[in-house]
């Protein structure tokens, strides 16, 4: 039996789901508007179905409560699979919110009976946490069809072909804390630039939008473009209208631990990278980005050398760092991240079975 706290029908749902169809598995519609009504459907159905593993996608407070719960009082094991370090990301947007954050990270992992984490680095903080075993599956791209031409997008959006593209997709939620959400720092840095021939595409929806709209003022429409959220089958057909993507991330404990879930989909198309100093940008794609110092994408430091990297680009450059991108990565495979993940699954259902035994 599975389940994804992000809620029925999304992406995490669907990966999960991917990485498990090899296993007769249940898969429960988690309903994200109630949450705390999920704890208690899900308890009944493990007390009424025994399934011989829970899995759980994502960290989600309520869906923790279900999975220790379901071991405790009816002994049914489980697995976490995760992208994010839950104590620092918790604390980064609510400080009070860290030290309860850690504790219930740490619990969750050193009751599980493994973790499935969506880069090493999460794998190597999991085990460290008490986790039993663990097993590394990156994101893969769902829908790797570029089904409209990087002409068909740019005519839509009113980008002229010469454009140099500067672009993101992500959920553009507004943290308070930071004053930042994903696509402010192109907002920010195309401020400071000059040209006219250079101009960003965030694609995504969130509270952030509004915000990201009021600061592009006069340039929106004109060298800032926010189309809002696109339907998941056409994320590669934008991303292939842009020629540099925007992976930003903070260089502690929150953006460290990740790959960022878009970087498959990036590679897909060949899509040069601009990031930060983080562990990935050298372990991934050393040869085929631009790495800007700075502690955050929303620090003056990565800013201006963003604008500075604006200033200076040309499609030569481009299209050198273009070519050295790979035509496929093997973290990213999804049909070796399901045989890996079936292993893996395999292994705890067998170590369950002995320690019930003993």
């Amino acid at each position: 039996m599975c389940f994804a706290t992000s809620g029925r029908g999304s992406g995490d749902e669907a990966r999960i789901t991917s990485l498990l169809s090899d296993f007769d598995v249940y898969v429960y519609p988690f309903d994200r508007t109630r949450k705390a009504r999920n704890v208690l459907r899900i308890v009944l159905l493990v007390r009424k179905r025994r399934p011989a593993l829970l899995v759980m996608e994502g960290t989600g407070v309520a869906g923790g409560i279900s999975v220790l719960v379901g071991q405790r009082l009816f002994g049914v094991p489980y697995l976490v699979s995760s992208g994010d370090a839950v104590g620092p990301f918790v604390g980064g947007i609510r400080r009070a919110a860290a030290f309860p954050a850690w504790i219930y990270e740490f619990v969750l992992y050193r009751r599980s009976a493994g973790f499935i984490g969506w880069t090493p680095y999460l794998v190597g903080r999991a085990l460290t946490m008490g986790a039993p075993r663990a097993v590394t599956a990156a994101n893969f791209v769902a829908y790797p069809e570029i089904r409209q031409t990087r002409r068909v997008v740019r005519e839509r959006l009113g980008i002229p072909e010469k454009m140099i593209v500067f672009g993101i997709v992500g959920s553009l939620v507004w943290n308070r804390r930071c004053g930042y959400c994903y696509g402010m720092e192109l907002v920010e840095a195309i401020r400071q630039v000059q040209r006219r021939d250079v101009a960003v595409l965030i694609v995504g929806e969130g509270t952030g939008r509004e915000r990201l709209a009021d600061r592009a003022g006069s340039e929106l429409g004109q060298r800032i473009f926010l189309p809002g959220a696109v339907p998941r089958d056409l994320v590669t057909s934008y991303l292939a209208a842009m020629d540099v993507g925007s992976l930003p991330q903070s260089v502690d404990q929150v953006g460290s631990f990740r790959y960022t879930t878009k970087l498959s989909e990036y590679q897909s198309v060949r899509l040069p990278i601009v990031t930060g100093q983080i562990p990935m940008a050298y372990d991934l794609v050393s040869e085929w980005s631009w790495r800007l110092p700075g502690r955050s994408p929303w620090s003056g430091t990565y800013v201006d050398a963003l604008a500075a990297l604006m200033r200076s680009i040309d499609h030569d450059e481009i299209a050198a760092i273009k070519a050295r991108v790979p035509e496929s990565i093997d973290a990213f495979d999804q049909a070796a991240q399901r045989r890996r993940v079936g292993m893996f699954v395999s292994d705890t259902l067998n170590a369950a079975d002995e320690d019930s035994r003993s």
